[in-house]
């Protein structure tokens, strides 16, 4: 049995497109590439978790999470417990950037190997896992002249994926 467990996570565009992730280590994930985030805090609503969890693993304080992408489920193993993820994707403009200085521990402790920005065709073209998956086509519709969206499109649900459906193929 899976501890229900809630998340936000934040996508940040630069001005050409491009999308900053984080490469997570995980016990029973495995290595994969997903924007910052993680678990709400008890009582706390996932946007202001997704403004909280973005603040914490790359130092940004500027940023503000917008429109709701989507939301989507999957499982893990978090501190030795496996968990039922329900997470909230976020979507937020910004500069690119590095990590501000600062973040060194926060990374360590989530297991944050490494980040990068990805632009549009790298991304779909990636043979590494990414979370969630089918990322850039999540994307896709946000995507346009200077990153500003082409559409504003309503929130995916992508429901239940299970990790075997995240690796590529």
């Amino acid at each position: 049995m899976r501890t229900p467990r809630q998340a936000a996570r934040v996508a940040v565009l630069d001005p050409d497109g491009a999308l900053f992730l984080l490469r997570y280590d995980n016990e029973e994930v495995g290595v994969h590439w997903a924007m910052p985030g993680g678990g709400l805090d008890p009582g706390e609503a996932p946007r202001a978790g997704a403004r909280r969890e973005l603040r914490e693993e790359t130092g940004w304080t500027d940023l503000e999470p917008g429109p709701l992408l989507g939301t989507w489920e999957h499982d893990f193993t978090r501190v030795g417990v496996p968990v039922r993820q329900h997470e909230h994707l976020y979507l937020a403009h910004g500069p690119r950037r590095e990590p501000a200085e600062g973040v060194a521990a926060a990374h360590v402790d989530d297991k944050i190997l490494g980040w990068r920005w990805w632009s549009p065709a790298e991304l779909a073209a990636s043979a590494d896992p990414l979370w969630p998956p089918r990322l850039a086509d999540l994307l896709a519709p946000w995507r346009g002249a200077a990153g500003h969206a082409t559409a504003a499109p309503g929130p995916v649900d992508l429901g239940y994926v299970p990790r075997e459906a995240a690796r590529p193929h």
